[in-house]
């Protein structure tokens, strides 16, 4: 099948490419700096000779938006909002335009959609929408405006030949460089893997593994449109998260961290600590019921998987990749 990522340099799309790429699929990537094969030129904003790719192609998965990993400043906020609505919007018109449309659309999302919460977790069908919550920061509730924007330029598309589904994404935990999982561990060997703000607030998660099945089985389920949670079942507060960690390393402890020690790291950083302090409590109620199984639902399985292909990797000299996944290569057609 021929497959077109928007966006797909960074870390998740260096996950899905690899794994479709070995399974034998035609992989096109669409960069604002393209620098190898299989990679085309776009700016995200307007349509132009990149619309050709995916005029033919069997899926489009858009993973295009400014990193998140930055200082959430009034110009960041709204750069984040820019370009994942902006390109959203470009990668529809290119599929309402296109003469032999893709099947299926899937366009990257987030968990942050859902409330600041530690009494129950969020699915699809009972989670609430944050925004509204009480003692916390302001801004919080822009990246929720953000992430409904995201989603709603998907949802407006005029796509009628093509399933669209949204991927309410968790952090997704790959042993590539600079990913997440690599700034995490990076902190639990060097001693500061301990709780943040106490650690109660809970940390959504997903193995990359079950991230490309979990796209393998979207894409082969004709069924399946509107956001779906991609996530492990079991989301954990942060200390027992953080503990996990340090045991499939074998961290014996961590220093623990107070907000305003997370603010000061969080700033030497660049970064910003609603990553680290906003409780993200969500399930994927919808995968579940669907009869989807995950490989890895517990995260310290997930961890030591994780860290053995890490050292693995050092051990041959090279950073070990993702999954290789097989992805059903059923004929083209409209749904």
């Amino acid at each position: 099948m021929k497959i077109v990522i928007p966006g797909g340099t960074g870390q998740v799309g260096a996950v899905l490419n690899r794994a479709l790429s070995g399974a034998g699929h035609e992989v096109v990537v669409l960069t604002r700096r393209p620098s190898r094969e299989g990679e085309l030129h776009w700016d995200g904003e307007v349509l132009g000779p990149w619309a050709e790719a995916i005029d033919g192609s069997d899926i489009v998965i858009n993973l295009a938006g400014r990193s998140v990993s930055c200082r959430y400043t009034a110009p960041n906020l709204r750069a984040m909002m820019d370009s994942r609505v902006h390109s959203t919007r470009v990668v529809g018109e290119a599929i309402s335009c296109a003469a032999r449309p893709p099947r299926v659309w899937l366009q990257m999302s987030t968990a942050t959609v859902y409330a600041h919460r530690f009494d129950a977790p969020h699915d699809e069908a009972t989670g609430v929408i944050g925004g509204g919550e009480p003692d916390v920061p302001d801004y919080w509730a822009y990246s929720v405006e953000i992430a409904k924007a995201w989603e709603r330029a998907q949802e407006e598309a005029d796509t009628p030949h093509t399933r669209k589904v949204a991927l309410r994404s968790a952090m997704v935990m790959s042993p590539d460089r600079g990913g997440v999982f690599d700034v995490l561990l990076r902190l639990a060997r060097l001693g500061l893997g301990g709780p943040v703000a106490g650690g109660r607030q809970y940390v959504s998660w997903i193995h990359d593994r079950d991230f490309v099945r979990a796209v393998e089985f979207l894409v082969d389920r004709p069924d399946l449109t509107g956001p779906v949670n991609i996530a492990a079942p079991e989301p954990l507060p942060h200390r027992a998260f953080m503990r996990a960690l340090r045991s499939a390393w074998g961290v014996p402890v961590g220093l623990p961290a107070t907000r305003w020690m997370a603010e000061i790291g969080a700033f030497a950083l660049r970064s910003d600590t609603e990553l680290l302090l906003k409780s993200r409590r969500v399930v994927p109620g919808r995968l579940l019921d669907e009869g989807f199984v995950f490989e890895y639902a517990r995260w310290p399985e997930a961890a030591g998987d994780l860290v053995r292909r890490v050292r693995q990797g050092r051990l041959h000299g090279v950073r070990p990749g993702g999954a290789i996944a097989s992805l059903s290569r059923s004929p083209r057609g409209g749904a």
